[in-house]
């Protein structure tokens, strides 16, 4: 019996070892994909001891992942680019309500939801010739519709993400009507069909082959910080407006995440969540992929932000924005805006 006893008892304890020995982990769906992000990980895993198994992918791509995988997903938490994606992943019932006193004191109110943080900034700028234009020409959004820039603008498609939201924030602002009418307006403007990414848009103003765009600002400070002289050069021949200063403010857009609904490590997710919002993940941002920090107390050093100056930012939330993506894209297709 006395043997038993002790068989058993060496036995549990062996299973209460293997337990408390078990390694933490959290399994994270990414759609950044910047390489420097290795740094914001590592920095996490050095913290708090969590390992992190990361699947990257395409916003949709995810999104349509977890939504396939049901209850049996292993994702804790949804990582990705642009406030549309975020309302996505919100609209499918991906995230699980969160209430967390640091995050809600640390972010702005209007860069977050009850689901889901924004942790970077970036700001959709416009970017000139300075050959062919000046600042005054093109103050705001609303401007780039001027009859006087026709055969003078490069654009993205106008279903891409990052133009999608920027339209639907002119909704918001402005109104379905006016902005369709915008719409019509620059359409009737390009240079060019509408194609390629925002680097692709500064280059072609830079050569020439168009006079005006927009482009998130990293995408700019990423070439002027360039270890190729010929890009650095080329921005010389740049001009930039940090749009409607007068009125609502630029452009933003984020960075977020959230933690997933049926997530199987809420706790190394929260920690996570949490940990985005610290001074240390913070000034990675800025630092690391040219996006300012989302708490404005954070002190950074990047020279090329600090270049870029200064601007008044739109406060409006973005899940005010996000309700206006389907309204911006419908828009866009009858503006011929492709």
């Amino acid at each position: 019996m006395k043997r038993i006893t002790w068989l058993l008892a060496t036995l549990l304890g062996i299973a209460a070892g293997t337990a408390g020995a078990q390694e933490k982990v959290l399994n994270l769906y990414s759609a950044r994909h910047y390489q420097a992000d290795e740094q914001l990980y590592n920095g996490f895993t050095q913290k708090t001891g969590i390992r992190i198994n990361r699947i990257e992918g395409k916003s949709n791509e995810l999104i349509e992942r977890i939504r396939n995988e049901g209850a049996n997903s292993p994702a804790d938490v949804l990582l990705t680019a642009d406030a549309a994606s975020l309302a996505v992943a919100d609209s499918w019932d991906i995230f699980a309500p969160l209430r967390s006193e640091f995050l809600e004191k640390r972010i702005p109110a209007h860069l977050r939801t009850d689901k889901w943080f924004a942790f970077a900034v970036r700001a959709r700028m416009i970017i000139f010739n300075k050959r062919k234009l000046k600042a005054e020409d093109v103050p705001t959004y609303q401007s780039l519709a001027d009859p006087k820039l026709k055969g003078q603008i490069c654009s993205i498609p106008g279903g891409h993400i990052y133009n999608l939201t920027l339209v639907a924030s002119l909704v918001a602002h402005d109104g379905e009507a006016k902005t369709e009418e915008w719409a019509r307006g620059v359409a009737g403007n390009l240079a060019r069909n509408p194609r390629g990414g925002d680097t692709d848009q500064i280059k072609s103003v830079a050569s020439g082959e168009c006079a005006v765009a927009v482009s998130n600002s990293y995408y700019l400070a990423r070439l002027m910080a360039s270890d190729k002289v010929e890009e650095r050069n080329m921005v010389k021949r740049l001009g930039i407006v940090w749009p409607n200063q007068g009125g609502s403010g630029t452009h933003i857009n984020v960075s977020g995440a959230g933690l997933v609904k049926m997530a199987k490590n809420r706790e190394s997710a929260i920690r996570f969540l949490e940990y985005l919002a610290s001074d240390e993940a913070q000034r990675y941002f800025p630092e690391g992929n040219n996006e300012w920090p989302v708490v404005s107390t954070v002190k950074f050093s990047n020279e090329e932000l600090q270049e870029l100056g200064t601007f008044k930012a739109d406060q409006t939330p973005l899940p005010n924005i996000a309700k206006q993506l389907a309204v911006a894209q419908k828009l866009l297709d009858r503006a011929g805006y492709r």
